[in-house]
C-alpha cells in the first residue's frame, strides 16, 4: 500500500520510506492524476496542465513516455501489484487510489465528517479535526501548482483547509478554550483579514479572556479593512457578535455560548 501526500510537497511514501519522484513534468503527471481522484484525465487535459503553452512537437508520444515512467516506478514501488495501477480508458488516463492511500482525500471526509457533527460533540470535533489539520506540511503541492486543473484543486483544499480552521475553532471555544486558541485565531485572522468568520471568533475568544476592550478594537479594525478594502459594512452575524461583547450577552459565557456561535 502506498500513502500519496499532495498537501504540501508531493510525497509517496511506502513501508520503506518515502520515493523520490524526479522531473517538474513527471510531478505535474502525477499530481494532476491524484487530484482527480480516482478519475481519468484526458490525455488533452494532462498534455496542457504538464507543458502549457510550450507543448512539444509528437504530444501524444511525449505523453505516453512520461505515463511509461510513471508505470515503471509505481511498478517497483509495489513490485507483487496487478495491474498497473495507472491505466488507459476511452476517457483518459486513471490512477487507482485506494480508499486511504490519499491525504488530501482523507482531510475532506474529516471535514465533512464534522460538519455533520453535533454542536455538543465538540470534544470529538476538535479532535478530529486537528488531526485532519496536522496532514498539512505546507502549500498544496508544494508550492508547485503546475497548470490550471492542479491551481483549481489547490484552491478548493485551501478552502477546505479554512473551513476546517473554523469549526475547530468553533469547538475549542464551545469547550471553553478561549486563551487555548488566542495565538491560533490572531494568526488566522491576520493571515485572512477578509474572512469574517476568523473575525467573529477571535473576538469571542478576546471577550471570554477578559479582553473586552481588545475584542472591540478588533471589531473596529476590521470595519475600517472592509470598507478600504470591498466598500462593504460588516455582515449581520459580525455585527452581532459585537452587539452581545457591548451588553455582555449571557450567551457569550458559559454552556449559552453555543447558541451565539451557531447564530455567529
Amino acid at each position: 500500500m502506498l500513502k500519496f501526500s499532495i498537501l504540501g510537497a508531493l510525497q509517496i511514501r511506502t513501508e520503506s520510506g518515502p520515493a523520490e519522484i524526479s522531473g517538474d513534468l513527471q510531478r505535474t503527471l502525477v499530481q494532476t492524476l491524484l487530484v482527480s481522484e480516482g478519475q481519468p484525465v484526458s490525455g488533452e487535459s494532462l498534455v496542457e496542465e504538464m507543458w502549457g503553452a510550450a507543448m512539444p512537437d509528437n504530444q501524444a508520444n511525449a505523453l505516453q513516455a512520461h505515463v511509461s515512467r510513471l508505470r515503471r516506478k509505481l511498478r517497483a514501488l509495489e513490485p507483487g501489484r496487478a495491474p498497473s495501477r495507472v491505466t488507459i480508458h476511452p476517457s483518459g488516463y486513471r490512477l487507482t487510489v485506494a480508499e486511504g492511500e490519499l491525504d488530501a482525500a482523507e482531510f475532506i471526509r474529516s471535514v465533512r465528517l464534522a460538519e455533520t457533527a453535533a454542536p455538543i460533540d465538540a470534544t470529538n470535533t476538535a479532535r478530529l479535526l486537528g488531526a485532519a489539520l496536522a496532514l498539512w506540511r505546507g502549500p498544496v503541492f508544494g508550492g508547485f501548482p503546475g497548470g490550471p486543473l492542479c491551481e483549481l484543486a489547490g484552491a478548493r483544499y485551501e478552502e477546505y483547509r479554512m473551513r476546517a480552521m473554523e469549526l475547530r475553532f468553533d469547538a475549542e471555544l464551545r469547550l471553553g478554550h478561549h486563551a487555548a486558541v488566542l495565538a491560533e485565531l490572531t494568526e488566522a485572522h491576520t493571515n485572512h483579514p477578509l474572512r469574517e468568520r476568523f473575525c467573529e471568533q477571535l473576538m469571542i475568544a478576546l471577550y471570554c479572556s477578559g479582553r473586552q476592550a481588545d475584542a472591540l478594537d478588533v471589531f473596529r479594525r476590521m470595519r475600517r479593512h472592509l470598507d478600504v478594502e470591498l466598500g462593504i459594512e460588516p455582515s449581520p452575524a459580525l455585527r452581532q457578535v459585537e452587539s452581545a461583547i457591548l451588553c455582555h450577552d449571557p450567551a457569550l459565557a458559559g454552556d449559552a455560548r453555543s447558541t451565539l456561535l451557531q447564530l455567529a
